[in-house]
């Protein structure tokens, strides 16, 4: 049996045997026609239960069996995607100025550097990241532990949004920041985040120190 992220796999609910899903890495959700031949061809190879977009703009194919996949992998030639784990998942993303009337930033190009950098990275518990091109937040800022929006004047950061059981919306962190600017402060963020959690999501740590305490260690105003 497989655990859950070992060999990019998800396991799933089964009836009468373990069966696994795998979500190929897709950043920011932009995917080639060529890509999406190759799932589905793997999808009918393999008979999969079922082909599934998921909230993270990943297409998973569900219902695999273990021995099936070494070979999907090998046919897919893609990489995994970090749905399981703690570490940075998929980084959510909308059209912004490069396809949306209502952009005001480049949310593609942001949301493209962020998933190079961070995609997979290993922190002490699981976090999401989003990235829209204007207030409307069409990412889901507002739930993410570290966001990005935008506006005329630049990119507002938001951190500790959280979707989960207990859901905490973001606070805002910084406004009116250049792209080079949000970069770098979403870097201070995630080195204070690696000192500073005691394995606890962004919002959970901010509640048990205070977002003034986060601001003072990141010498923001």
């Amino acid at each position: 049996m497989l655990k859950d992220g070992e060999k990019g796999v998800i396991r799933q609910k089964g009836k009468d045997i373990e069966t696994y899903a795998v979500a190929p890495h897709i950043p920011c959700g932009v995917v080639t026609p060529a890509k999406l031949r190759k799932l589905a061809d793997a999808a009918e190879k393999y008979g999969v239960s079922a082909m599934k977009i998921t909230s993270a703009a990943r297409i998973a194919l569900i219902g695999i069996r273990e021995d099936q996949v070494d070979d999907i992998w090998r046919d897919l030639g893609m990489h995994a995607g970090h749905a399981v784990g703690l570490c940075v998942r998929s980084i959510k993303v909308c059209p912004g100025t490069s396809f949306c009337r209502l952009g005001q930033q480049d949310s593609l190009k942001m949301g493209m550097k962020l998933d190079e950098i961070y995609h997979g990275m290993v922190l002490p518990s699981k976090m999401k990241m989003g990235v829209s091109g204007c207030k409307v937040q069409c990412a889901e800022n507002c739930i993410k532990d570290i966001s990005l929006y935008g506006t005329q004047e630049g990119w507002t950061l938001q951190i500790g949004g959280n979707g989960s059981a207990k859901p905490r919306l973001a606070d805002i962190l910084a406004e009116d920041l250049s792209d080079e600017e949000a970069v770098k402060l979403v870097e201070r963020v995630i080195q204070y985040y690696k000192v500073n959690s005691k394995r606890e999501r962004m919002g959970r740590m901010i509640e048990r120190i205070g977002l003034d305490t986060v601001r003072s260690g990141l010498k923001i105003n």
